[in-house]
């Protein structure tokens, strides 16, 4: 085939606008799904995902020490509302000194400002009752445990630093990838700590999974091209 010929995957990247109306449809897609899935739960569904959910808590009552409880404290700290805005705004101004573009910046913060939203969305419209155990977290709402925003915050600002490695610098790519066993550390511990029942921790991973993999493709794809740069006559 010709040096002139398109092929499949070389397609033009779609103009701010286009981009823009993609991210928020997608957003809007999800707010609804997950809206809908947390009127299932605490509407027709609670009889049944209630029990099994409330013995699993319980569970995770019975298996606490003192050394769990402080490990389920750090990871906690780890996805911490400050945490993870303090990660991002950090991540945001690195990337801007590192590469001096605006694309991986706006990825960044699209990514994390989308999550949070989605989250401040949700809770609001889906008031779901704490599990009933001892919450070793003080001071959280007693009815804002439908979905985690913990775990989905978490999965967006660590998310976010491997995906920038992975496509401007691949070579330590390796060394960031450990990041993602993070959000589970994070919904691990809120578990634990009697935060959220399972269904709660579940649904912020679907999503904030979901609006990462969408930010990536919309901001990124179309400049992903690792650093250094290869230069010309060398393998």
């Amino acid at each position: 085939m010709g040096s002139g010929s398109a092929s499949p995957s070389a397609r033009p990247p779609l103009a701010w606008p286009g981009q823009i109306a993609v991210l928020i449809a997608v957003w809007a897609v999800l707010v609804a799904i997950v809206v809908g899935v947390g009127k299932l739960i605490t509407g027709p569904l609670e009889s049944t995902i209630d029990p099994p959910e409330n013995d699993l808590a319980r569970w995770f009552v019975g298996e606490r020490t003192s050394g769990r409880s402080q490990l389920a404290d750090v990871a906690t700290f780890l996805g911490d509302t400050y945490t993870v805005l303090g990660l991002g705004l950090v991540t945001a101004l690195g990337v801007w000194l590192w590469r001096r573009e605006g694309r991986p910046v706006l990825f960044v913060l699209t990514t994390l400002v989308g999550a949070v939203a989605l989250y401040l969305v949700t809770v609001s419209v889906d008031p779901r009752p704490r599990p009933p155990v001892k919450i070793l977290d003080p001071g959280l709402d007693p009815t804002h445990s439908f979905p985690s925003g913990h775990v989905g915050a978490s999965i967006a600002a660590y998310g976010v630093i491997v995906v920038l490695v992975w496509v401007y610098a691949r070579r330590a790519r390796w060394w960031v990838t450990p990041l993602l066993l993070v959000p589970p550390l994070i919904a691990l511990a809120r578990l634990y700590e009697g935060a959220h029942h399972l269904s709660d921790v579940l649904a912020s991973v679907v999503y904030a999974s979901v609006w990462l993999v969408t930010t990536t493709i919309v901001c990124l794809s179309s400049r992903a091209s690792p650093t250094p740069p290869t230069r010309p006559g060398r393998d």
